[in-house]
Formats: C-alpha cells, structure tokens, sequence
C-alpha cells in the first residue's frame, strides 16, 4: 500500500459565488496535478453564501483531490450580519457601507473570529471587532464602535466571559 502524501494547503481569495479565472488557478493548482476548472467551479460553489464579497478560501490538496473551505474575514462575517445586498466589485470600488450591528452581533462575529485573534480575552477580540466595523462605515447600537470602546474600557459595557 503507497503511503499518503502529506497535505498541501493554498489559500486564495476569489469572489463569492463567480467562477475564478482558471488561468489565474492554473499557476497554484496544476503544479499539483489538479484541474483549473474543477477547482474553480468548486470554488463557486463553496463561496455561495457569500456572494458579491471578496472571501479567503482555503485548499487543502491530498493525493491529488482537493477540499474546499471558506475562511470569512471579520470583514466579511459583518456583512454577512447585515444581510446587505451583494455590490457589482468589478464596477463599484472601496464602498463604504452604512448599518446599524447589535451589540449581540458584534459578540457573535467576535466568538466566530476568536480562533484567529491576538486577544488573551474575549473582550479583546470584541474590540478588534469594533475597529472593523469602524473602518467598513457601520455603527453599533446607533453609536460609533469607538464610543462602545470607550464604554467597554471604563466597565459601562459588559462583555460576557467566553
């Protein structure tokens, strides 16, 4: 029995719910034996849900298959919170979004992102958060994420223990 080869992961990042351009795939995947057009039909398919935003997605290539999967930035998890609606990227750059997050949403994408952040505590993570809802344009509670900030910092808010 052939021993299985170690896995290789590429990590790429496409547009939600298109087909990528499969001379674009074909310099990363075909080194691995794999189809550029497979690949790229897969990725559709995976970043369905997130279609209209630019998402990270994570190939995880053994004996030569290929395992799509999604990894949304915290970007991409607020959008998604918003269920705004999907912008033509390719006619409309650097859109600054307008919506008003709950607090609870904004605790929800913070214990999605959790893996992923620098934060020894939640409440850390919360506050990364924050800062990417500032830059997207969005504001939490109907105040800005800096003034929840602030709040968190002097003990008015509470963020709950993971």
């Amino acid at each position: 029995m052939q021993p299985k080869e170690l896995p290789k992961i590429i990590y790429l990042r496409c547009v939600g719910g298109e087909l990528a351009a499969p001379a674009i795939l074909a310099r990363k995947v075909g080194v691995h034996g794999l189809s550029p057009k497979q690949i790229s039909a897969d990725l559709a398919v995976a970043t369905q849900d997130w279609k209209g935003q630019t998402v990270t997605c994570k190939l995880t290539i053994q004996n030569k298959v290929a395992k799509v999967e999604v990894v949304p930035s915290a970007s991409n998890l607020l959008l998604k919170e918003l269920n705004l609606s999907p912008n033509d990227l390719k006619k409309i750059k650097n859109v600054r979004q307008k919506g008003n997050l709950q607090f609870d949403q904004v605790i929800d994408v913070a214990r999605q992102m959790r893996s992923r952040s620098m934060a020894k505590k939640l409440e850390g993570t919360v506050k990364e958060i924050l800062g990417t809802a500032q830059h997207i344009g969005f504001t939490v509670n109907g105040q800005t994420p800096h003034d929840i900030c602030d709040q968190i910092n002097t003990g008015e808010l509470k963020v709950p223990e993971e």
